[in-house]
């Protein structure tokens, strides 16, 4: 029997009407030693009256109050004050299947050189259905986030990066944290249990991230992780030369193309799509 603590951080803001659900989400959990920190990130609805409720269900569940610094802030605040040797990040309107810590803390104990574990998705809310995520690698990694926020790492990770990087207030923390614990080393684990249930709702944090909210993020972590996208993209020479060899390939086959549709039409049609035809003498 793994004895390890998970601490399991739901930061709420405006989300009271939710919380619950991922709250009994944690409770039902087969996996029974944990701990989970409510975080009422300076809300103004009635998230501390259904927090302090589930106080009351079992001990495990604890709260604090801070004035609001957003997800991010309210992340680092719960984790700051856990006591478990993994952490496990749950937005306050999303939801965990029953067995997802027993199996993601036994995948721990079979890989010591496992970092990271999640596990496959649902969506449900506004869009129901399964969430098809790509498969992981660290070049997929430098191009797109194909983990969400509710993977469970070590405490002793969190804490050798910095935490959540706090200049990422608008959005993609996830993104960011990931790669800053992940391009030193270490494996990552996909469960093929279903885990995590999202919810797709308007309004939301990821919906309003806009260009011109993003742009900034990605710049900023661009310059961040500066070594991480070189690995695995090659130098800036590499990247331009590769760029420019793949733009010359498109170029010849869309002329390849061009002229081959030209011919066609030309010899069975008696007109040029791409330029004037000319009658052929006889």
């Amino acid at each position: 029997m793994n004895n390890s603590v998970v601490s399991i951080i739901v930061p709420c803001y405006n989300q009271a009407e939710y919380l619950s659900e991922a709250l009994q989400s944690v409770l039902n959990q087969s996996y029974e030693n944990w701990e989970c920190i409510i975080v009422n990130d300076g809300s103004p609805d009635d998230t501390e009256v259904v927090a302090k409720s589930w106080l009351a269900k079992d001990k495990r569940f604890k709260y604090v109050f801070q004035e609001n610094k957003g997800i991010v802030g309210a992340r680092n605040k719960g984790i700051s004050l856990s006591k478990g040797e993994y952490i496990l990040p749950l937005d306050a309107d999303d939801k965990i299947s029953v067995k997802y810590l027993a199996y993601a803390v036994n995948a721990f104990q079979r890989d010591v050189d496992l970092k990271l574990v999640y596990c496959k998705a649902e969506k449900f809310g506004d869009v129901v259905g399964f969430w098809d995520l790509r498969p992981f690698s660290l070049f997929n990694l430098s191009r797109f986030n194909m983990i969400f926020c509710s993977a469970l790492y070590r405490k002793k990770d969190w804490e050798k990066v910095g935490g959540y990087d706090e200049n990422m207030k608008c959005g993609i923390e996830d993104w960011e944290f990931w790669i800053a614990i992940l391009k030193t080393g270490g494996k990552v684990a996909c469960l093929e249990e279903l885990g995590f249930f999202y919810r797709i709702r308007p309004n939301s944090r990821t919906e309003n991230l806009n260009e011109g909210k993003i742009t900034p993020l990605y710049e900023y972590m661009n310059i961040k992780h500066a070594d991480f996208f070189v690995e695995q993209y090659g130098s800036f020479q590499q990247m331009q030369m590769a760029l420019e060899q793949k733009t010359a390939e498109y170029e010849y086959k869309l002329k390849s193309e061009k002229f081959a549709i030209d011919v066609f039409c030309s010899v069975f049609f008696g007109f040029s799509v791409f330029g004037k035809y000319k009658k052929p003498k006889k």
